[in-house]
């Protein structure tokens, strides 16, 4: 460790949150970069949500993909434009746009989730199982708490 440098059991938990989401957003960017026709990760992000099937509102897709609605807009046309989702006016309440994956979509999704799966269980491996799951744990408590 060079002088001055913080030990990471001391850093801030700010800080240590922020250089794991880094270091796991890197893995999982260099799958989808290995692969032809791969989102970006916040393309990724709404491909995954949308995987479950259901349509969702973009407000919705905003706060699971943690971007603002302006740039979701964005990310929604790039994969409107790639044939990857489509939107539909919700048969609920005519005043709501619902995004849905496409057959193209799907394709794409499950033939890029498993590598995704294995970039994010190296990182778990990294930790051992019951360390993995409580962390697991602590963040979902954590997430729950703030927000």
């Amino acid at each position: 460790m060079s002088p001055g440098t913080v030990p990471l059991a001391d850093a801030a938990l700010g800080l240590l949150l922020h250089q794991v989401q880094h270091q796991m957003s890197r893995r999982i960017e260099t799958v989808l970069r290995e692969s032809t026709g791969a989102p970006t990760l916040d393309q990724w992000r709404v491909l995954e949500l949308l995987a479950d099937g259901a349509g969702h509102p973009m407000s919705e897709i905003a706060g699971y993909a943690r971007v603002p609605a302006p740039t979701l807009t964005k990310i929604v046309d790039r994969l409107v434009g790639a044939a990857l989702v489509y939107r539909r006016v919700d048969d609920a309440d005519r005043r709501r746009v619902l995004v849905f994956l496409s057959e193209h979509g799907r394709r794409l999704h499950d033939r890029l989730a498993p590598e995704v799966t294995a970039a994010e269980q190296a990182v778990a491996d990294e930790l051992g199982t019951e360390q993995a799951a409580q962390l697991r744990g602590l963040l979902a408590q954590l997430a729950d708490r703030l927000g």
